[in-house]
């Protein structure tokens, strides 16, 4: 019998009739820009391998995830690794589901199990409960992009969740070794499942500092009237300081910042994978901000590997200790095709 994840989150945390969310993604997509600002570098970007993709409600983040799936090259693609946090149970590891399919409103989309078995047979995997599957958003929240972006050749194309749980840095970087090879399959593509800071007294998390970097004078919120700049600046400071140490592709210096900070980067364990990967591809490598990109004619040519965020919003602009908000961050990972 097959086995089928339901769309557990459709109607509340995205549209659930499918014409309506075809057309609200197609909008989304249409509006991204043709080439990335920084190096103008030709959208979709050729030798991408991954991406940093927000999972928040679509009415939310639904037009920051379009400029990364806007940005996937889906030719060479026959397989969608989609790694994603775990927010309702503790996983000291990873975990993988037991479905044979993943309902999207747009049509359901096919589990690799074939990965799927290989990963189970090391014996790092726990298997996900279907309640516990159907629980989790930050995976489903990619699935009907996926679906949308592949659907000129969706038949071709299967899926491989992972919900990856509370890991330390030794984790991160076991797992990254693991999975590293799937990373360097030119068939493969991987989807980092991650928001960025959750600031508010609702998530226990008030970080202010008018300092440059950020993580040098780490405080909380507590009198307005000595603030110098705007809480929200405060926080996209915040987040463009992690940004910056996860485009240098070091594990260690992302891990550093996070201790510093604590900031709620509530993905931040399946993009310390993800950077685990690439420290097993490439040991010793860090990259230079004053590094620069081989381009010619749009397309990047450099012989190293290259993390670069190209969006970044606030489901809302701070201006009061009582306020909220989320942040939502796109990047992409070129891997040179030898």
């Amino acid at each position: 019998m097959t086995i089928i994840r339901q769309a557990s989150h459709a109607g509340s945390w995205y549209e659930k009739r499918s014409t309506v969310l075809d057309s609200q993604m197609k909008n989304w997509l249409s509006k991204v820009f043709k080439s990335t600002p920084d190096q103008d570098v030709k959208i979709p970007i050729t030798n991408s391998k991954a991406f940093i993709v927000p999972h928040a409600g679509y009415s939310y983040s639904g037009p920051a995830a379009a400029f990364s799936y806007q940005s996937i090259d889906i030719e060479p693609i026959k397989r969608v690794f989609i790694l994603g946090p775990s927010h309702h149970f503790y996983l000291p590891g990873c975990a993988l589901t037991k479905c044979d399919e993943y309902e999207t409103p747009l049509g359901n989309l096919i589990i690799d199990k074939d990965i799927i078995n290989e990963l189970s047979e090391t014996g790092k995997f726990d298997k996900l409960s279907i309640d516990a599957d159907e629980d989790e958003h930050s995976i489903e929240m990619q699935l009907p992009y996926v679906y949308k972006v592949f659907e000129s050749k969706i038949d071709e194309v299967k899926i491989v969740p992972i919900l990856v749980g509370g890991l330390d840095t030794d984790g991160e970087r076991d797992y990254g070794k693991l999975l590293s090879k799937y990373l360097k399959d030119p068939a493969n593509l991987f989807l980092i499942s991650s928001d960025f800071c959750h600031w508010g007294s609702r998530f226990r998390y008030t970080f202010y500092s008018d300092k440059t970097p950020p993580s040098k004078s780490p405080s909380n919120v507590r009198n307005t009237d000595k603030f110098t700049i705007p809480i929200h600046q405060s926080i996209e400071n915040l987040d463009r300081e992690g940004m910056e140490k996860i485009e240098t592709l070091s594990l260690d210096q992302f891990a550093t910042y996070l201790s510093k900070t604590k900031n709620t980067i509530c993905g931040r364990h399946p993009i310390g994978v993800l950077l685990g990967m690439v420290e097993d591809l490439y040991p010793g490598f860090e990259r230079q901000s004053d590094q620069e990109l081989e381009v010619e004619e749009g397309d990047i040519k450099d012989k190293a590997p290259y993390l670069k965020f190209i969006h970044y919003s606030q489901s809302s602009q701070v201006t009061d200790p009582s306020d909220s908000s989320v942040s939502y961050a796109a990047a992409y990972l070129y891997l040179p095709s030898n």
